[in-house]
């Protein structure tokens, strides 16, 4: 049976390392749960949530040079509109903070990487040129000048 990538498919585990776990999948293929992919939420170890032995539905990432990448968070259906647990945080709708965040505009657009960069070379060369000036004077070794 060929393993297409975004099919979903029904396999059993058959090992766990710390960094994972490994799926036989239908006709003998073995892939790859990783560990950020065992559960919507954080995941310490891997045997907390899987066993081997274990049949569970993972849908399949990737595949490259006859390596596999399973998910089993993307396997599980969600309800319309639910997203990760991750996006679950309490609301500030009534925080007085977070509406005035909002209101000085520091909802920017994402700037792009030579943005960045050039601002980080500016602030590199001022505090470069602000160390000369505070350094340039005190060099001389012991005693400093005398006449």
């Amino acid at each position: 049976m060929s393993i297409e990538v975004g099919s979903k498919v029904k396999g059993k585990v058959t090992g766990i390392t710390n960094f994972g776990a490994f799926v036989e999948l239908p006709g003998g293929t073995t892939g790859l749960v990783h560990i950020s992919e065992v559960a919507d939420s954080y995941v310490k170890d891997v045997n907390d949530h899987l066993k081997v032995g274990d049949e569970t539905e993972v849908k399949v990432i990737s595949e490259s040079e006859g390596k596999i990448a399973l998910s089993i968070k993307k396997a599980i259906e969600k309800p319309e509109g639910q997203t990760s647990s991750f996006s679950k945080r309490p609301s500030h709708k009534g925080d007085k903070r977070s509406k005035d965040f909002r209101s000085k505009g520091n909802f920017q657009k994402k700037e792009s990487f030579e943005d960045k960069m050039n601002k980080f070379l500016k602030s590199s060369e001022e505090n470069l040129s602000t160390l000369k000036r505070n350094t340039e004077g005190k060099r001389g070794g012991r005693g400093g000048r005398r006449g």
